[in-house]
């Protein structure tokens, strides 16, 4: 289990984390996501001890480990670049800790081959760097890393350097092997499809603070501000400006620039008045028949990738994403009557900051 207490890092008198407070618990899988600049590597690096901690505490396991070197913290860390030794065969690299600490050969070797098997890599022992691939060699260097038996693994951007097809394999075999270790990890990327596919615990980070964490689901449906809706979902999430007046009944009446118009239930009675955003995800968009929806536009771009089609409507100054099932007849310049899912909507104020209905 590792806590950031109210964590600070500054570079002269920029301040680049700010208040950083997160818990990982023991055996989970944590994803710090954000986009470049927002302070994910650096929070790594401070928790593996490559950067200093300029306040707050850093507590593993109940003891306070800002002053612990890295080589004492018990953690292993993977980083974007495999970082191997050239000259060294894939066996050699794995068990190269283990011999600086002159551990018997023998003890090596059976060490070197229980990790290899988890990785797959028992028939690539032999080899060096250079004649492997991609993902091989990231294999190799998680190898490494966990042959340490650390209570804590950190991964830093591993799969950037991948192809994509590769960064799927990859990410099936990084949840295999969590599986396996049962090891605490704390794994960095600007990927928030990596995110909502291996965390169980999401910490998105923006301009050094935490714009919310918890588990990839609750984030989606439940983004406490337009960042983090925007940010979690691909496409993102579509955001309208729309106006908010009190409905009958308890309820709240928005209506926006490209015709849509809704009812929320609001018995709290806590929705603004007046210009709010209102978010909703592509897939809570429907194509309706003609003259049945809710508002109707005009398709800009059709994008077929077999299973599912993403429409680009609306004006370009307001575009909306529509995700629709499988393959559809329609072509750019056609107009296509939509409905919206009252249920999936999600408020947000001027501020960004979500505005909580009562049943929505």
């Amino acid at each position: 289990m590792i806590t950031l207490r109210n964590v600070r890092k500054y570079y002269g008198a920029l301040e680049v984390i700010k208040g950083v407070d997160i818990t990982v618990e023991d055996g989970e899988f944590a994803v710090f996501v954000g986009p470049s600049g927002c302070g994910k590597s650096t929070l790594l690096r401070m928790i593996a001890g490559l950067e200093g901690i300029d306040d707050g505490d850093l507590i593993l396991n109940g003891q306070r480990i800002n002053d612990v070197p890295p080589d004492k913290r018990g953690i292993a860390m993977v980083f974007q670049s495999y970082a191997l030794y050239p000259h060294m065969t894939v066996a050699e690299n794995i068990g190269f800790s283990l011999s600086l600490k002159k551990v018997p050969d023998a003890v090596i070797r059976k060490q070197v081959g229980d990790v290899a098997e988890i990785l797959q890599l028992t028939d690539y022992l032999d080899r060096r760097p250079a004649a492997l691939s991609g993902g091989q060699r990231q294999r190799v260097a998680i190898g490494r890393a966990i042959i340490k038996k650390p209570s804590l693994i950190l991964f830093d951007e591993p799969l950037s350097n991948l192809d994509s097809a590769l960064r799927v394999q990859m990410r099936a075999e990084l949840q295999r092997l969590h599986r396996e270790l049962k090891a605490t990890a704390v794994y960095v990327t600007h990927d928030q499809v990596e995110a909502m596919t291996m965390a169980d615990r999401i910490v998105v980070l923006n301009k050094g603070v935490v714009a919310q964490q918890g588990a990839p689901m609750s984030l989606y449906h439940q983004p406490d501000n337009e960042f983090v809706a925007t940010f979690i979902g691909s496409p993102k999430m579509n955001i309208i400006p729309t106006k908010a007046t009190r409905g009958a009944s308890g309820t709240v009446h928005l209506e926006s620039p490209l015709g849509l118009t809704l009812d929320l239930p609001d018995a709290g009675m806590s929705a603004p008045q007046g210009d709010v955003r209102m978010g909703i995800r592509p897939e809570h968009l429907k194509i309706a028949p003609e003259g049945q929806g809710r508002f109707s536009l005009e398709v800009a771009i059709v994008e077929r990738l077999g299973v599912e089609t993403y429409l680009t409507v609306g004006p370009p100054d307001l575009p909306l994403i529509v995700r629709a099932e499988g393959d559809m007849s329609i072509r750019p310049g056609d107009r296509v009557s939509l409905t919206a899912d009252p249920s999936a909507c999600r408020l947000f104020d001027q501020s960004g900051q979500a505005v909580r209905l009562a049943n929505v």
